[in-house]
């Protein structure tokens, strides 16, 4: 086994990507399964450090829109999360919020609630 070092450059991250293709197939309890799960909190701190996912700038609706996109949804699919017709509408042009059941449909069909759910000032929460 070769020794874990932290992953402090572009070509040791690389490196640990390699490691973690090549042992990403290991038994659970092996010993190649321990050496991907180290491998794999030090790429997840790596990750978050170097390439940290800013979200405040994305709107709710842009996240769903994407979604969608990517998973061939349509208007029609999201009433299912959302309601009818005019509701799907009515939050897709940024004129009614999200309720907490839609967010917890949206999140149960895979979106993250965090993307989902935007922070409210503290001077406007009161």
């Amino acid at each position: 086994m070769k020794s874990i070092k932290p992953i402090k450059s572009e070509k040791d991250y690389e490196m640990v990507l390699e490691e973690i293709d090549r042992l990403i197939e290991a038994e659970p309890g092996s010993p190649e399964s321990d050496q991907l799960e180290i491998l794999s909190i030090l790429l997840h701190d790596y990750e978050e450090r170097n390439y940290p996912i800013y979200t405040s700038d994305i709107s709710s609706v842009e996240v769903i829109k994407f979604w969608m996109e990517q998973n061939g949804k349509t208007r029609k699919d999201l009433e299912a999360y959302l309601g009818n017709r005019a509701k799907v509408s009515e939050i897709l042009n940024g004129r009614r919020p999200l309720s907490m059941l839609m967010v917890r449909r949206l999140v149960g069909a895979g979106i993250p609630a965090e993307l989902l759910i935007s922070p409210i000032p503290l001077d406007k929460a009161a």
